[in-house]
């Protein structure tokens, strides 16, 4: 069975909606859960007027009985109370860094509104929905996922989450920045936000994300296209405004001897014959398939395309110099692509739990799992 997601919506339309499919029957699906997801998208210092505009919540319309996934598709949507979509002016002058150019050469328009408003980040809200709906399937299966904050600009808010995710998330929830660091430097970073929106400025910034509980062997070696690392790249860079993915050291990698680098493989100490771990530099991927270890990711959220002070431009119409135009945006998204990072990361390893353990409903699929798990820890 395979999990899919599929949105629409545009940025002021009527709703945001989405699809999801391959939940299996008997899985939990909880409103509130749903929609404080949503709310902490919505939170986070150097968010735009428009989240205090929109009030998320999310409206099940097919595949939701009683707080439990029936087996079929599951639809729901989140309403736009800034539905001005028919009412909007053209866009005739794109911005530098954004869709709109690239995606009016590519349909051929010298308006670029519909490009705005579907490449627009308020699309993620269906993705935090439909996310939120495959994190209670793995919380249902012991495997939990967190994103938060690891620095704005250059200031860094990072702090380990440790092995309970879920003491660490009601931190990061208060974070204005969904950060875990220390106090001072999360103010140093809020004070660089509102420098910054004085300026008319915009600044990016890296958030991290980690999975516990996740079983050995999800992915492949065989294929490309079949390993969890590519899954889990493709959805974080999937985000608005995402630059750049790594997993475990990442980048930082190269600069390391492979006698340094490489997690060392040591007896089992719980008398099983499952071999523990030396260290998690790979960030509980090798070879393209979950190892064990803790799954942890970075992603680099480059600064936002909407400027105050309009880059330089031209008119689609003639060809002409003009400044882009300016859309109402956030000064920083940082804060939030820590929540929709979470929701993409739950999104796809619970992809690749219904690829390897199928199942109709979620007692098969925790069956299947805890007889994987028996197996690897009896060292057959």
């Amino acid at each position: 069975m395979e999990l899919q997601i599929e949105t629409a919506g545009e940025s002021h339309g009527p709703q945001l909606t989405a699809i999801v499919a391959g939940i299996p029957a008997g899985s939990p699906v909880s409103e509130a859960y749903i929609n404080a997801r949503l709310k902490a998208r919505q939170g986070g210092a150097g968010s735009s007027p428009r989240q205090r505009t929109e009030r998320d919540e999310v409206l099940f319309t097919a595949g939701v009985r009683d707080g439990r996934a029936t087996g079929n598709p599951i639809a729901l949507h989140v309403t736009n109370r800034d539905k001005t979509y028919e009412s909007l002016p053209p866009v005739h002058t794109p911005r530098p860094g954004h869709a709109d150019l690239p995606g009016a050469l590519n349909r051929g328009l010298t308006d670029a509104r519909d490009i705005v408003e579907r490449a627009s980040a308020r699309e993620t809200a269906a993705r935090v929905a439909a996310g939120a709906i495959a994190a209670q399937f793995l919380e249902a299966l012991g495997i939990h996922v967190l994103g938060h904050t690891v620095s704005i600009h250059e200031i860094g808010v990072h702090a380990a989450p440790g092995m309970d995710l879920e003491a660490a998330r009601v931190k990061r929830d208060a974070s204005p920045l969904h950060a875990l660091g220390a106090a001072a430097a999360q103010s140093e970073a809020v004070a660089l936000i509102a420098a910054a929106k004085k300026a008319g400025d915009t600044l990016g910034g890296l958030v991290e994300v980690v999975a516990v509980g996740v079983p050995v062997g999800l992915g492949g070696h065989e294929r490309p296209e079949t390993k969890l690392s590519t899954g889990l790249a493709a959805a974080l860079m999937g985000v608005q405004a995402v630059k750049g993915v790594e997993i475990g050291l990442g980048f930082n990698s190269a600069t390391f001897k492979g006698s340094e680098l490489h997690d060392t493989i040591l007896p089992a100490q719980d008398g099983s014959g499952r071999p523990t771990r030396g260290g998690n530099n790979a960030g509980g991927v090798e070879g393209g398939m979950s190892n064990g270890q803790p799954i942890v990711l970075r992603a680099a959220m480059k600064p936002l395309a909407t400027l105050r002070e309009a880059l330089p431009s031209v008119d689609l119409r003639t060809g002409e110099a003009a400044p882009a135009r300016i859309e109402r945006s956030d000064v920083t998204a940082v804060p939030r692509l820590a929540i929709v990072a979470e929701a993409v990361v739950a999104a796809e390893i619970a992809r690749h739990i219904r690829r390897r353990f199928g199942g109709a409903h979620l007692d098969d699929v925790v069956a299947a799992i805890e007889r994987h798990r028996a197996r690897i820890d009896g060292g057959a």
